[in-house]
């Protein structure tokens, strides 16, 4: 049996499920999604940066880690990093004086969020880069500035672009030291993607697979050279603009609410933690067509996962699921059903409700402070005819979320028909979640 759990910090990242990515800095200014380096600090200038209507936007809307491009790949600093003169320190704003990542960690703290800081390895202004050796030690340099001088870093951020430096040389990045110096300076930080807490889930369009397993093998690049599974759940990330960086001809181009919540769904939906980037303008805002829709997102999750039918119901558990089982240990309380979650034997949960409730939604949960092990389940509700699937699946996890077309039942029943070791269901909810206009809600 595989007994691989979450470090209390993993486990905390994953049960937040919502991370907010802020792309700012250069590009910003220049209109442009990837910078040359060739720029002039004299362009970032945003006249009104306020760092607090970040953190207090993300906080409303209920995300829970917020990270900052704190160095993209046109190497532009968003603090006064002594090992450069591309960084704000050369910029007009605030005097020279500023510090965005500063204003930034101090706004996520007052507002009770997590901080994340992404940092390229990417360098398009440093000379050193291509030499390898002497661009490692500077990265390294810049590293400990960042995570020395701004309190607890939840989470590191590394991509991994890379290109030739000015000698022609393509960079070869010290991946291992990169880690090292993570581990000792923020010792309880998350390192993504390319790192060995958090991978990143394959695409830039929110969507895990609908299988999609938090234990997996690990990866010899990151993680060395053992062989046992180990816990690298999955983040998606996604832009609610076409781009990542603000750019004033996507203004009219936001992300629809449905497209949203389809994202939702088959990202926190299928045991993923969703990373979505909302850009602040030259500003230094977030603009105002990106928080109107952010509002209407968190509205539409309050209202749609407001109300757990499943609260209603008469829950009872059997191991001896073979066609209409017989369920012997009744219960009121889902938890009081623990017990009865070691798996032996197909386990079988049915919920029997007072009155016929109408449904679209049901969401399942594994207790993954103690590992994950469902590999195969059925969601299935009582007819005339007989019971019938509702829905089937393979993992579940932190969350599952399957929707469908709406049904009409007095019972519904979860059926867990393979598992690795040891089922604990956390929980199970059932919806009648809004159907929205253009109907890209509904999952195939």
């Amino acid at each position: 049996m595989l007994d691989v759990r979450p470090t209390p910090q993993q486990l905390a990242w994953q049960e937040s499920e919502l991370s907010m990515f802020l792309h700012f800095g250069m590009n910003t200014f220049t209109d442009r999604e990837w910078g040359t380096g060739a720029e002039d600090p004299s362009q970032f200038n945003p006249p009104r940066l306020d760092a607090r209507q970040w953190a207090r936007v993300a906080r409303e809307a209920g995300f829970r880690y917020v990270i900052l491009t704190a160095k993209h790949h046109d190497g532009f600093c968003l603090w006064p990093s002594q090992y450069t003169s591309h960084s704000v320190r050369n910029s007009p704003w605030a005097g020279g004086k500023g510090d965005v990542v500063r204003e930034f960690v101090d706004a996520c703290s007052e507002f009770g969020l997590k901080t994340g800081l992404y940092v390229s390895p990417w360098d398009r202004h440093e000379p050193s880069y291509g030499d390898s050796g002497a661009y490692n030690r500077f990265f390294v340099n810049q590293l400990t500035e960042l995570l020395t001088n701004y309190g607890e870093i939840a989470e590191v951020w590394f991509d991994g672009a890379c290109g030739e430096g000015p000698n022609g040389k393509r960079q070869e990045y010290d991946w291992q030291a990169f880690y090292e110096v993570v581990r000792a300076l923020q010792p309880k930080a998350l390192i993504a993607i390319c790192g060995p807490d958090i991978r990143w889930v394959g695409n830039e369009d929110g969507y895990a697979a609908e299988t999609e397993w938090s234990v997996r093998a690990p990866d010899p690049s990151i993680h060395g050279s053992g062989t046992n599974p180990i816990w690298w759940p999955a983040e998606c990330d996604v832009s609610i603009r076409p781009g990542w960086f603000w750019h004033p001809a996507e203004n009219d181009k936001i992300k629809s609410l449905p497209h949203l919540v389809d994202i939702y769904l088959r990202s926190v939906g299928r045991n993923s933690v969703l990373l979505l980037n909302v850009p602040p303008n030259r500003d230094g805002l977030l603009p105002d067509p990106d928080v109107h829709r952010l509002r209407e997102f968190r509205g539409y999750l309050d209202h749609a996962f407001g109300r757990n039918i499943a609260e209603q119901a008469e829950v009872t558990a059997s191991c001896e699921y073979a066609g209409d089982s017989v369920f012997t240990s009744a219960r009121s309380d889902l938890q009081a059903l623990q017990a009865a979650m070691n798996f032996a034997e197909p386990l079988c949960i049915e919920f029997s409700f007072p009155s016929p409730v109408e449904f679209n939604t049901v969401v399942l949960q594994e207790t993954i402070a103690l590992g994950q092990y469902v590999e195969r389940y059925r969601v299935q509700i009582r007819t005339a005819g007989g019971w019938r699937d509702f829905s089937t699946g393979t993992t579940i996890g932190q969350k599952k979320i399957d929707a469908r077309p709406r049904v009409t039942s007095k019972k519904l029943r979860v059926v867990i028909e393979g598992a690795r070791g040891p089922v604990r269901i956390q929980s199970v909810g059932v919806y009648d979640i809004p159907d929205l206009s253009d109907g890209s809600v509904r999952q195939k």
